[in-house]
């Protein structure tokens, strides 16, 4: 490979929530911390020369969103996923949970109704929740290893509560679907019918395991783009949270216009500087490290898939995203004994599946993004911890 994935960059002490946030999250210092999707592996070399240029010019004022950072944002999503997009439809945001906030409380009133599906992002819930906004659940159905949208539920539920508001999770975050174009094309069509506006979170998008593909909701009709709001970012895909540039594709003008003013007046103008030249060169020169990212990320899972063979761990075979969901609910254990037995005993720290709300009970998510080393120590751990729980 061009780039080494195998090399572990130290940061602990750095300042990171990842690795120092333990305290703060209350967990025991010195675990092996697989949870929050934040990547153990360096930016592309050919991003952090373009913030290092930037950063000898020695200015950091407020900067424009070009012309040539809207049109690499464009060309990314027209490239790989067939989404064509127009200059116009483009509002910049800190984040995709900033934007998801936002959507919120530009399209809904308080007491209106924002259906999500559980288990799910967490985040999504509490935006809900905390703008005080009705959170209606479609919860998602597990059967034989894998889940679905159950469509009947999702059209009455959208009636009996009003919903004026459907937030995707696509890829999904935490289970792992990839939705398929028909599945995407039900719920929009419902939504449609029932004048009901998708918010579809799609910062995972450029990780699909093989045999499925990512779509873009609004690239499916151009009546979905118009009752669609489209949140991307190059965050997880390079590694560039903390450089805070999310990119929101909203065709439809009204809808757009509401969402503008509601960034206006949460007082968020500019984007951070060397974010917007991270996520333009990430756009323009990132493909080949990403294409080889994905495949020694194929090999992690791997890895994963031979540690938990003969285990009652089950791995929810993932179509999408870096993150693995394992359902430990064969092992029989209370909610305590099983947080005792990943922390305490296995010396891991992983998302337990309760937080992503009805239906993640039993479950933890594992993030896989880190060199072959560190998970090699962390599923030597884990299996440790099983056999002697035996």
């Amino acid at each position: 490979m061009k780039y080494n994935f195998d090399e572990i960059t130290p940061r602990r002490h750095s300042g990171c929530i990842k690795y120092d946030g333990a305290a703060l999250m209350g967990k025991p210092e010195g675990l092996i911390p697989l949870w929050v999707a934040d990547m153990d592996f360096p930016a592309p070399p050919e991003v952090t020369a373009e913030i290092m240029a930037a950063a000898r010019r020695g200015i950091f004022g407020y900067n424009l969103v070009t012309d040539g950072y809207a049109t690499a944002a464009a060309n990314w999503f027209a490239d790989r996923f067939g989404y064509r997009t127009e200059r116009d439809w483009l509002v910049t945001s800190p984040g995709v949970v900033f934007a998801l906030g936002l959507a919120i409380r530009s399209q809904t009133a308080p007491g209106e109704a924002v259906m999500i599906p559980q288990p799910v992002y967490h985040p999504f819930a509490r935006l809900v929740t905390a703008n005080g906004r009705k959170l209606v659940n479609n919860g998602l159905v597990y059967r034989d290893g894998r889940y679905e949208i159950d469509l009947v539920d999702f059209e009455e539920k959208i009636v009996t509560h009003a919903v004026k508001m459907f937030v995707l999770c696509s890829p999904h975050n935490p289970v792992g679907r990839v939705w398929t174009a028909d599945e995407l094309t039900a719920m929009g069509r419902i939504c449609l019918k029932h004048k009901c506006l998708v918010v579809s979170d799609e910062i995972h998008c450029d990780f699909t395991w093989p045999g499925h593909r990512h779509h873009v909701f609004a690239a499916l009709s151009p009546e979905f783009a118009q009752n669609s709001i489209i949140c991307t970012a190059p965050s997880k895909t390079f590694n560039l949270a903390g450089l805070q540039a999310s990119n929101i594709f909203i065709a439809n003008k009204e809808v757009r216009e509401k969402f503008a003013r509601e960034k206006s007046n949460a007082g968020a103008g500019e984007l951070n500087n060397l974010g917007l030249v991270a996520c333009q060169a990430a756009y323009e020169h990132g493909r080949d490290w990403l294409e080889q990212l994905r495949e020694y990320l194929g090999a992690n899972l791997s890895l994963l898939k031979s540690a938990l063979a003969g285990t009652k761990v089950r791995l929810i075979e993932p179509e999408g995203t870096y993150l693995a969901w394992l359902d430990f609910n064969a092992l029989g254990l209370s909610a305590q004994d099983l947080d005792d037995l990943i922390t305490a005993r296995a010396g891991l720290w992983l998302d337990e599946g309760a937080k992503f709300g009805p239906g993640g009970e039993g479950f933890y998510r594992m993030n896989l993004a880190c060199p072959k080393a560190t998970l090699e120590q962390a599923l030597t751990q884990l299996n440790r911890a099983l056999k002697d729980g035996r």
